[in-house]
């Protein structure tokens, strides 16, 4: 895991700009707050506002970014003015927060801009709840957020937009046709109904900190959507918190909130959370836990009893998700995971179609474009076949034709992108044997697909590069048969 962090790429220093633009930008927020006079209510209240606008928008292009960026105050503003005003009314506030879990979840059906404004509409829910927050303190609070959301736009959009240069990143929509269309829908059933368990035996454990086990609930459930990637993400989620609480314990406890040093400390989690959120969940977990610390240390309340507190209310959460994951309208792992590598077989045939087509000189085709598209269904796979490759997973045969598939899957994406490389070149030639390999990879694909046998010739080595790329494709395609060709109840099939 250690490994996976520190030594994951980081192509272009993406993750690492992001991450320092969000201590800049978070930081930034935060200063202007002290700047208009806000209490320690609204400094915090700001910064969260920051911190949402700068993790949660996705959209592909700047433009869009910047649009999902303005309508985050007009969800947000509303829902905090509901948790200020039904604080005295714990019926009502329960059920209207039940509504903006499950609206939030359902929204990502409207792609990144969507799931940006369900995690925001949540977030301020949830924050009115850290922070107790009345009717008398929304002026304050209405414009911390306003303010924040602005500054952080500023630095990210005008100060630093790193984006600019970068080609746009292009999202997967679901595949058609394999039920994922309705996964937003059954996803919103299962969190209310995860939510209402950790609600109601939240506030059994707790009367102050209920909240607690709901937030828990509804992260588990965000970026997943089968019943295996919800369960390893709550497995996940369990552990960062429990190694961030023994790190509070080293760390937050004896600042006894201490202003410089854990706003020092403060920078370093926010840092550590962007940084990390890309390649491991539990250590993006251990600084979100380590953060809310830090906080608790600055509003005077934390204590090694606190603490326990937080691990037992996120364990409820955790349980209240797995819960609802089996028994509410269940997601299979196989239904996602089949649909998915369909998905990516089918970009490969579309990135070695237009490779084709730029050696044959025709204008206009630029196989990067679909090369970029195939990372990210390659990056769906992943995520929908973690559960079967889990440490923790039972079944060891499982297990290994689940990395034999994530294994040749990456084997035709090397393949592909040395196939775009060459046909990048201006020199590069086009022959009738290029054709020919490019039909038989077409015919590969459909047969994967279709669940159709195909024949497999074995190809002596070819010294053109874009020809011996090819060969490579075929012979990943072919292999990919046996791991994936196989009956209900296997490895792969029924998880």
């Amino acid at each position: 895991m250690l490994k996976r962090v520190f030594m994951a790429a980081d192509p272009g220093r993406v993750r690492l700009r992001f991450a320092a633009r969000a201590v800049l930008g978070i930081g930034l927020a935060v200063v202007v707050c002290g700047l208009a006079g806000h209490s320690l209510a609204g400094a915090v209240t700001g910064g969260l506002a920051a911190l949402l606008a700068l993790f949660t928008v996705t959209d592909a292009t700047v433009r869009g970014q910047a649009l999902t960026t303005a309508l985050l105050p007009a969800v947000g503003l509303p829902v905090l003015a509901a948790a200020a005003a039904l604080h005295d009314h714990p019926v009502a506030r329960d059920l209207v927060l039940l509504a903006v879990v499950g609206a939030g979840v359902y929204a990502r059906r409207w792609g990144p801009r969507g799931h940006s404004l369900g995690v925001f509409a949540f977030m301020t829910f949830f924050v009115a709840q850290f922070l107790h927050a009345t009717t008398d303190r929304l002026p304050e609070l209405y414009a911390a957020v306003l303010v924040s959301v602005l500054t952080a736009a500023a630095v990210r959009f005008g100060l630093w937009c790193y984006e600019r240069r970068l080609p746009p990143t292009p999202v997967p929509a679901p595949p058609a046709g394999t039920g994922l269309a309705r996964a937003t829908t059954r996803q919103a059933a299962q969190a209310m109904a995860g939510a209402g368990f950790a609600l109601v035996v939240g506030q059994l454990v707790s009367g102050q900190r209920w909240y607690w086990a709901v937030g828990a609930t509804w992260w588990i459930f965000v970026n997943t959507t089968s019943r295996g990637e919800t369960l390893v993400r709550g497995f996940r989620r369990v552990l960062g918190t429990v190694i961030g609480i023994g790190l509070g314990l080293l760390v937050a406890v004896p600042l006894h909130g201490a202003p410089a040093p854990t706003a020092v400390l403060l920078a370093v989690c926010v840092f550590g959370i962007f940084y990390t959120a890309a390649v491991s969940y539990t250590w993006m977990m251990l600084w979100v836990t380590l953060l809310a610390e830090l906080l608790y240390g600055l509003l005077g309340v934390l204590n090694p009893a606190l603490l326990a507190l937080r691990f037992a209310e996120t364990g409820v959460g955790a349980v209240g998700a797995v819960l609802a994951v089996l028994f509410v309208l269940p997601i299979t792992t196989h239904a996602v995971t089949d649909a998915w590598i369909q998905r990516a077989l089918r970009c490969v045939h579309s990135c070695t179609a237009e490779a084709a087509a730029r050696l044959a000189g025709v204008p206009g085709a630029d196989p990067a474009v679909r090369v970029t598209e195939l990372e990210q269904l390659l990056g769906r796979v992943r995520l929908s076949v973690a559960p079967l490759v889990h440490p923790l997973n039972p079944v060891p045969a499982r297990k290994h034709r689940a990395r034999r598939v994530l294994a040749l899957l990456d084997d035709c994406a090397r393949e592909i992108r040395g196939l775009v490389t060459v046909a990048a070149d201006p020199e590069a030639s086009h022959d009738a044997r290029l054709t020919a390999a490019c039909r038989r990879v077409e015919a590969a694909v459909e047969a994967l697909t279709d669940g159709r046998d195909f024949p497999v010739t074995d190809r002596p080595l070819a010294e053109e590069p874009a020809l011996a790329h090819l060969h490579g494709l075929e012979r990943a395609l072919a292999e990919l048969a046996a791991p994936l060709r196989t009956p209900t109840g296997s490895p792969l099939v029924g998880a």
